[in-house]
């Protein structure tokens, strides 16, 4: 959520058989609005290979700010993830604000790609966590890494931006914020 009324999603996660069966995209929309408040849904496709969640935004794309997107590119056009990567991208390209007002897109490259066991992991600096004026952002060894880390510190001025190496992290199919989630209470 951006703060001002509207919210990012995916298809592949909330419209997913395994998630919403008896739901609608209208009625998950009602949902939406009713509970966090939010005016307006913008609708992403699928999120990255190797994600176990169906596509959950937080690997493919965030809000930085009210008005800045953060969003995960591939071109690479042999990787799987080229693809849904773009038809998300050219999605936020044409996403309006509440006001009518462009959103500013903010491309992010992906890490090079990551296997363990067979599987691929789903690699993404946008699982990077915000708190307290810091920026956590999960590097992974690869040469894109500084990059990244370099296009956020940049698009956020007011925050310390920080690689914390997350080769071995990505293993159990989630980052920094992954796993900053809230847990159930007692």
């Amino acid at each position: 959520m951006n703060g001002n009324g509207t919210l990012l999603t995916t298809t592949s996660c909330l419209l997913n058989q395994n998630r919403n069966p008896d739901l609608t995209k209208w009625e998950i929309e009602q949902r939406l609005k009713a509970y966090l408040g939010v005016k307006q849904i913008i609708w992403l496709g699928d999120g990255i290979e190797g994600d176990d969640t169906d596509g959950h935004i937080d690997d493919i794309t965030r809000f930085i700010s009210p008005k800045k997107i953060i969003t995960v590119v591939e071109p690479d056009k042999s990787d799987p993830n080229h693809a849904p990567l773009k038809a998300n991208l050219e999605l936020l390209r044409q996403a309006k604000d509440l006001n009518g007002e462009l959103f500013e897109i903010i491309e992010l490259p992906m890490p090079h790609r990551l296997d363990h066991e067979d599987q691929r992991l789903p690699a993404s600096y946008a699982n990077f966590l915000i708190s307290n004026g810091l920026v956590l952002v999960p590097t992974y060894r690869c040469k894109n890494d500084s990059q990244a880390l370099g296009i956020l510190q940049e698009h956020m001025p007011d925050h310390k931006v920080i690689g914390i190496d997350s080769t071995e992290l990505i293993w159990g199919l989630g980052s920094f914020h992954c796993i900053s989630q809230q847990e159930p209470a007692v």
